[in-house]
């Protein structure tokens, strides 16, 4: 027995709704403002695509130098010593505190550049489609605004470091220029992620859905 298809499923776009981004409160279309947060309301968010790209290039030059400056600066009564966030992870994991390292390999190096790779392909794919469903662009488009909020890990380190080692004029541990490029790389990754309108994919998808074949 043959199953029958089903049709395209209704939209809320199609049933004259737009719902809140902020609260996911669902409105007549046309609505102005969110009667529930007041937040603005619009169906899509044509300039999206723009503010991605604007903010994704902002936090991929942040990220350069913030890879290139000392991130922590160390001064004792023998020496003064710079060191990058990799040059620091290899310090830490010389000393022993391999599980240390990783974590700061991890959240400074592999999840930012992941961030700047998964935000690109969402933002291609949302302009030219892509072969993977929508439903696992949506995943990953959510995985990567709740790891987000991680990223700052490595700054909170070097916070936490200069604010405990500051023993006059014994040692002291200083933040070093790359802390701010990495701070602001890591706000503007997160402004990208924010300014994606996650609806896009699913309007490519049903675009392409309608495209004739050939």
């Amino acid at each position: 027995m043959e199953i029958a298809r089903k049709g395209p499923s209704l939209t809320a776009r199609a049933a004259g709704l737009v719902a809140c981004r902020t609260c996911a409160r669902v409105w007549p279309a046309g609505t102005p403002r969110c009667g529930r947060c007041g937040a603005h309301l619009q169906s899509r968010d044509t300039a999206s695509l723009q503010k991605v790209w604007a903010w994704w290039l902002a936090g991929v030059m942040a990220y350069i130098p913030a890879n290139l400056y000392p991130m922590l600066v160390t001064d004792t009564l023998v020496e003064h010593h710079a060191s990058t966030i990799v040059g620091g992870a290899v310090e830490i994991a010389h000393h022993g505190s391999y599980g240390i390292a990783a974590i700061i390999l991890i959240a400074s190096v592999l999840i930012p550049m992941g961030k700047f790779i998964a935000i690109a392909y969402l933002a291609l794919s949302a302009r030219h489609g892509s072969r993977v469903r929508p439903g696992r662009r949506h995943h990953l488009y959510e995985v990567v605004e709740f790891i987000g909020r991680w990223s700052m890990i490595d700054v909170f380190v070097v916070a936490i470091l200069s604010a405990l080692v500051q023993l006059s004029s014994v040692a002291q541990i200083t933040p070093g220029p790359a802390a701010l490029t990495f701070a602001a790389s890591v706000i503007f990754t997160m402004l990208s992620a924010q300014s994606f309108d996650s609806r896009l994919i699913w309007d490519r998808d049903r675009a392409d859905e309608r495209r004739p074949s050939t």
